[in-house]
């Protein structure tokens, strides 16, 4: 049985939260264990320590009621998309087990974001080749890398174990791009009108990195204006598919539908 039904794979924390927090928390709200991995600990950013923002990432995991989070050792602000970076993050999918994984778009301002996105897609390639043994392969790297490091514990009681030697392939059935980070017109939209004050929560949670302070003041909006910027993008892709909020999405299939009669966004 998967660990986790759906993975969420992003740069920095709070990317999640902007991005995709509102639809992981109606997957948990429907029953599915969801789980974030932040690739980086945020020591680069222009606000806030990388501890004040792990503690910031382990509440926002509670209000998302995330059921795993953790953070890699990747670099802040030099995500690359090396071979250990790869194994790095096929491990974490070998270790959850996900059907679904949500990565960042392809296209962006920030390298990091970008790089995640087609870092993430080849290490779920990876994770799914019965004969590579992640473990050994990254010692065998001298990569200094013997376990994940975990940023924030897990916010799950009783959270379930994976020892190395379970560490089977396995491969993602569906991935997934949220899109909000680049103008895009996305493939779908989630309605999370219901779930939108606590996906606004979820991003307060960073107080490191949206209270009004003189740091970063000519970057960062007031904090006044979040609540503003965030539900005009909400309402934007809502009213794609005639819902108050929305989170935009795009996956590079072709959708299959079984019932014509039953697609659920109007023509006019």
């Amino acid at each position: 049985m998967n660990i986790l039904d759906i993975l969420a794979i992003a740069a920095h924390r709070d990317d999640v939260e902007q991005t995709c927090g509102g639809t992981l928390l109606k997957m948990a709200q429907m029953g599915h264990r969801t789980g974030i991995l932040d690739l980086t600990k945020g020591e680069m950013g222009t606000r806030g320590s990388a501890e004040e923002r792990a503690r910031e990432a382990g509440e926002a995991a509670k209000i998302l009621r995330a059921s795993w989070r953790e953070a890699l050792d990747i670099p802040d602000g030099r995500v690359e998309n090396t071979w250990e970076n790869r194994l790095k993050v096929a491990r974490v999918i070998r270790r959850t087990r996900p059907r679904v994984v949500i990565l960042p778009y392809w296209e962006g301002r920030h390298p990091d974001h970008y790089t995640a996105s087609k870092l993430g897609y080849e290490a779920c390639f990876l994770a799914g080749l019965a004969k590579l043994d992640v473990e050994r392969t990254l010692l065998s790297e001298d990569a200094g890398f013997s376990q994940v490091a975990s940023a924030v514990a897990s916010v799950a009681a009783g959270e379930q174990q994976v020892s190395s030697s379970s560490l089977a392939a396995h491969r993602p059935f569906k991935i997934i791009y949220a899109t909000l980070y680049h103008d895009i017109r996305p493939t779908f939209v989630v309605d999370i009108t219901e779930q939108f004050e606590s996906r606004l929560e979820s991003l307060m949670a960073y107080k490191s990195q949206f209270s009004d302070q003189q740091a970063g003041k000519d970057i960062f909006p007031a904090r006044t204006e979040i609540r503003a910027r965030v539900e005009s993008m909400a309402r934007f892709y809502g009213s794609f598919a005639g819902v108050t909020y929305a989170e935009p999405f795009l996956q590079k299939e072709v959708g299959l539908v079984e019932d014509v009669t039953a697609i659920a966004v109007k023509s006019m």
